[in-house]
């Protein structure tokens, strides 16, 4: 795959999609039956969008808590013995993975799974993918200018001097987005988790603050608040089309994580037939069209929903080989380490 330089907003395309062809309908009648309550791991506003789409569709009340994929985990251990979710929807898949390890989720496989391609479906049927994500690199024009540092274009690139305290990363612990950064640490250093941590020990001198959201960093660009932020391209590009005209997108020519978005029903719900219904629903294209209309871009995993030219184009990006079930695995223990050996740890 080619690599990339600095991107501008408007190069950021999708390449047009099958639209042969129809969204799969399961729930054409509303059945109110029921009650549902979501983890959301996307940006409030998809969530809201989303929940408030499937109530009309079906009648089945439904509300959402927006939580980052570490404090979904987090609290659907606390609440294991009496769950108070049904469904987890949003998030990087290697937070649903971790669930699935410690028993916070249940199998289902949805009729609608067999429309996502199989590289977007856990093969144990824990979680299926609703879109895809590029981690990317977020930055504001003018902060850069003024420190006279270009528009990364490289993972070595943030190391420069010149950016200290100007990058904005969210802590692996609490943000999905933050240990996708972590983890493609990892996959570039051929599974050295030593060396990841010591490029990561690197950065931290550069980093103003761990915030617990993985937005977050792109909102601190934005401000001007600090010159560059990890976060997934799509929210970028939102925050861009917001108001933040200085905003660029970048991606690193030595490769880049990526997030497939999942959703999957949360062990012990006292709403299951709902939740499967949920789930359903989030795989037709019908559902996956709703985020453009917020402005969340991320690349949907049902080929028939329609295209959008703010979306990425994944065949023009170098993406590492993230391996999500490793990532899942070596979560828990990884992040420990992250927390005690550097987020911890004075800056030089």
């Amino acid at each position: 795959m080619k690599r990339f330089a600095a991107l501008t907003l408007a190069s950021l395309t999708f390449a047009a999609v099958s639209l042969s062809g129809c969204a799969v309908d399961t729930t054409a009648t509303p059945t109110g039956d029921g009650t549902l309550t979501v983890a959301c791991g996307a940006m409030e506003d998809w969530c809201k969008a989303m929940t408030s789409a499937f109530t009309a569709k079906t009648g089945i009340k439904t509300s959402f808590v927006r939580l980052s994929s570490g404090e979904t985990v987090a609290r659907l251990e606390a609440a294991k013995a009496s769950p108070e979710f049904d469904v987890w929807h949003g998030g990087p898949a290697d937070g649903y993975g971790a669930a699935a390890n410690a028993g916070l989720i249940d199998k289902y496989v949805s009729p609608n799974a067999a429309k996502i391609p199989e590289k977007y479906r856990n093969a144990d049927g824990y979680w299926t993918g609703v879109y895809v994500g590029v981690l990317g690199f977020c930055s504001n024009q003018t902060k850069l200018n003024s420190l006279g540092v270009p528009v990364p274009t490289s993972w070595n690139a943030l190391l420069d001097p010149k950016l200290s305290k100007n990058i904005g990363t969210a802590h692996p612990s609490t943000s999905g987005t933050a240990f996708t950064t972590l983890w493609t640490q990892v996959t570039l250093n051929n599974g050295d988790q030593d060396k990841a941590l010591d490029y990561m020990r690197k950065l931290h001198n550069n980093v103003l603050q761990y915030s617990k959201s993985g937005t977050a960093p792109g909102q601190a660009a934005g401000r001007g608040e600090v010159a560059v932020g990890l976060v997934f391209t799509h929210d970028c590009v939102k925050y861009k089309e917001a108001g933040m005209k200085d905003l660029v997108v970048s991606l690193p020519a030595e490769g880049t994580g990526y997030e497939i978005g999942g959703v999957g029903i949360v062990k012990g719900s006292k709403n299951l037939s709902a939740a499967q219904k949920y789930v359903d629903w989030s795989l037709t294209a019908e559902a996956q069209a709703i985020g453009v209309t917020v402005g969340s871009y991320q690349v949907p995993t049902n080929p028939d929903t329609p295209a959008d030219s703010r979306m990425i184009k994944l065949a023009d990006v170098k993406l590492v080989n993230y391996d999500f079930t490793a990532a899942a695995a070596a979560k828990k223990a990884l992040t420990a380490r992250f927390d005690a050996e550097i987020a911890a740890q004075p800056k030089e």
